[in-house]
């Protein structure tokens, strides 16, 4: 039966030896008060932004963020020589443009990830209310709907911005956040998809 033994070694120019424990032990301490973990922020969009043809930079929107006003995007570490962070949000992760969004003032790591698992804050017609910020979980209110046609954004919005629309089928259930906009459209969740839905293709359905 064959044994193996693992040691941790030292290497120097002129020999090799066992590390002690106490070594070890001091070295990885010493490694870890050298490795700074990048703090978390949390940002919320003002504005949409489509990158392919809102960024300034077009050899790189491919690389950016596209966001819809109100959702809310992980920021780490700050922003670059050209004004932009790196963000995701929504399982997709690029560059966000810092003059779109703007900081939430939260510190309390639990709030923060209830904030990430909401994914979008309330937005007025006159913008975004970053106010009473440890209450927005419990004021945003949370309407299921179903499709009653398929909606493909491509083919039948009446929006130029059609990207930032939720495409769905008849039959669909659509977690609805928040109130509708000016413009008859709910921001909606699909299977963790979110985007913009219009309200005419939806019908309430109740919780029970």
């Amino acid at each position: 039966m064959e044994t193996r033994l693992e040691l941790d070694v030292l290497i120097y120019s002129d020999e090799v030896r066992v590390v002690t424990p106490e070594e070890l032990t001091e070295w990885e301490l010493e490694t870890a008060s050298q490795v700074s973990i990048p703090t978390v922020r949390l940002f919320v969009a003002l504005y949409p932004y489509n990158p392919a043809a809102m960024s300034p930079n077009y050899e790189t929107a491919a690389e950016e963020l596209p966001f819809v006003p109100g959702q809310i995007i992980k920021v780490h570490g700050d922003k670059d020589s050209d004004g932009f962070y790196h963000g995701e949000s929504g399982g997709l992760s690029g560059y966000v443009p810092s003059n779109m969004v703007a900081e939430i003032p939260v510190d309390d790591e639990y709030l923060k990830h209830l904030l990430m698992q909401q994914g979008f804050l309330p937005v007025d017609h006159t913008g975004i209310n970053l106010s009473d910020v440890a209450s927005i979980t419990d004021d945003v209110i949370v309407q299921r709907m179903v499709a009653l046609f398929d909606y493909d954004p491509w083919e039948n919005s009446p929006n130029v911005d059609s990207e930032v629309e939720l495409g769905f089928h008849s039959g669909d259930i659509i977690y609805v956040l928040g109130e509708m906009d000016e413009d008859g459209f709910y921001y909606g969740d699909l299977h963790g998809r979110k985007g913009l839905v219009p309200s005419n293709y939806l019908q309430p359905l109740p919780w029970d």
